[in-house]
């Protein structure tokens, strides 16, 4: 514990010597680091979907300077310091765990997020509504299923998790209705519908609908790459192939590579 506390303090050293001695990190300010703080993030997952345990270690690392860059700016001005920031996450999971921390019982893991759920509508000066605390800027596959998690936490949700595949079945004629009918904005809305049951669905059975999503994308990356690697490597071009060539060597892919 004791070097753990001293490499926490020599980050925290070190921030205070940038921030007086490097004229790069005087000028940021919370908004300035914000976009870069993004990009800290997206790299983390990229690392974590790579399963690269080195690369997760250095952006967990690089993601750890902004939120002592941030609690440095907080301290200048006079909002909050890094001690703010640690008590007030400490305070908070203790809160909430009210089944590790107090006498309260919990059965599974479900009982836990909806307990969890309730008690973030209880804290003071917290979101006064069940959806309040969802960041409006979140891509929207990911919010949508925050909602649904959400939701359930209030005890919204279907009785058994195989009705949702009647829902994915109605959504899916809805679509088709209105594709008939060439109607854009109607087709858009119902395409949104779909999308929304089809990780409703991802959520009752347990999948992370963005993990499966990226999933595939990588896998469609692997073949396509596969795909124009043997073309070229026969002196040929994608542009001049029929759709049958090509399916001929996509398969080829799913073969070697899944």
């Amino acid at each position: 514990m004791n070097k753990k506390l001293a490499a926490f303090e020599q980050l925290l050293h070190i921030m205070d010597e940038l921030r007086e001695k490097c004229p790069w990190d005087k000028m940021q300010t919370i908004e300035s680091l914000k976009t870069m703080t993004i990009e800290e993030v997206y790299e983390l997952a990229d690392a974590i979907d790579r399963k690269d345990m080195t690369d997760i270690k250095k952006e967990l690392g690089d993601l750890m300077l902004h939120l002592v860059f941030y609690s440095k700016i907080g301290e200048e001005k006079g909002d909050f310091n890094i001690e703010d920031v640690l008590n007030g996450i400490a305070e908070k999971l203790i809160y909430r765990h009210p089944h590790v921390f107090s006498d309260v019982n919990v059965e599974n893991h479900d009982e836990v997020s909806k307990n969890w759920e309730e008690l973030k509508l209880k804290e003071k000066g917290g979101n006064d509504s069940v959806l309040g605390g969802i960041p409006v800027s979140l891509p929207a596959l990911i919010k949508a299923n925050r909602i649904q998690q959400k939701a359930r936490g209030v005890g919204f949700d279907w009785e058994v998790r195989e009705q949702v595949w009647d829902k994915i079945e109605e959504e899916l004629g809805e679509l088709k209705v209105e594709i008939n009918k060439i109607d854009q904005d109607k087709m858009e809305a119902e395409f949104g519908d779909l999308f929304f049951s089809i990780i409703n669905a991802a959520r009752l059975y347990g999948i992370n609908p963005e993990n499966a999503l990226e999933r595939t994308n990588r896998k469609f990356i692997n073949r396509f790459n596969y795909l124009e690697s043997q073309t070229i490597k026969k002196g040929r071009s994608l542009k001049d192939m029929t759709l049958a060539q090509m399916e001929e060597i996509w398969q080829e892919a799913k073969k070697y590579m899944d």
